[in-house]
């Protein structure tokens, strides 16, 4: 029986992907001389902030380059970026059907609660005037573990008061999905049905996203 429903933010709710896309391309050319592609965005969805440095001192062969310290500095670099692009957000930004969706689910009474990477989202739901929608927030930095890890979709479940088995997690990322059905929570992709195999219900879109069918295939 669901009792709520645990949000990713990126590529479900909104879509900063290509904020932080602009602010590491922009770090990563000016302070490590790594000119990064579109391919290597792929690798930075769903992840940490200092797990996306690794991912680009990877690509760069700079695995082994720069202190933990360096790299603190570096990360915070990116955010400042990527803060200053995001404050300029607005509930334009919020993707095809999600408002329509978190109307629908708020209003049969579920909980909701978001399980996002990103330390900036109660930010970004500010900008998105979506702050009140949400029962609880994950903060990231009280997690061990990043997804696939199940720990951030467990905490959401747990934020919410109820178990695991009773809570829809949604994504958009395959790691993602990894981690909701880790979790034992039902697992909703937004996107590939081919890349997100692993989802007990695949929405191509966001704007295709109805409680309706959720709650069928839940039973």
């Amino acid at each position: 029986m669901i009792k709520g429903f645990v949000f990713d933010l990126d590529g479900v709710i909104t879509d900063t992907a290509r904020y932080h896309y602009q602010a590491w391309a922009q770090v990563a050319e000016e302070m490590l001389g790594i000119t990064i592609d579109p391919s290597v965005n792929e690798g930075l969805k769903g992840v940490s902030r200092m797990d996306s440095l690794e991912v680009i001192l990877k690509f760069g062969h700079q695995e082994d380059r720069y202190s933990q310290e360096e790299k603190v500095r570096i990360a915070t670099a990116k955010n400042d970026r990527y803060v200053a692009l995001i404050s300029h957000m607005t509930p334009d930004d919020i993707l095809p059907g999600m408002k329509r969706f978190l109307n629908a689910i708020k209003a049969a009474g579920y909980g909701i609660a978001l399980a996002s990477a990103s330390r900036n989202a109660p930010r970004i739901l500010a900008g998105l005037s979506l702050s009140d929608y949400f029962d609880a927030v994950v903060d990231p930095a009280t997690l061990t573990h990043g997804k696939p890890d199940p720990e951030i979709f467990t905490r959401g479940a747990e934020l919410l008061g109820i178990a695991p088995a009773e809570a829809v997690g949604l994504e958009d990322a395959v790691a993602g999905i990894a981690a909701i059905k880790a979790a034992g929570e039902f697992a909703v992709g937004i996107g590939d049905a081919k890349l997100l195999s692993q989802a007990d219900l695949v929405f191509a879109n966001t704007a295709e996203v109805n409680l309706a069918a959720i709650e069928q295939a839940a039973r």
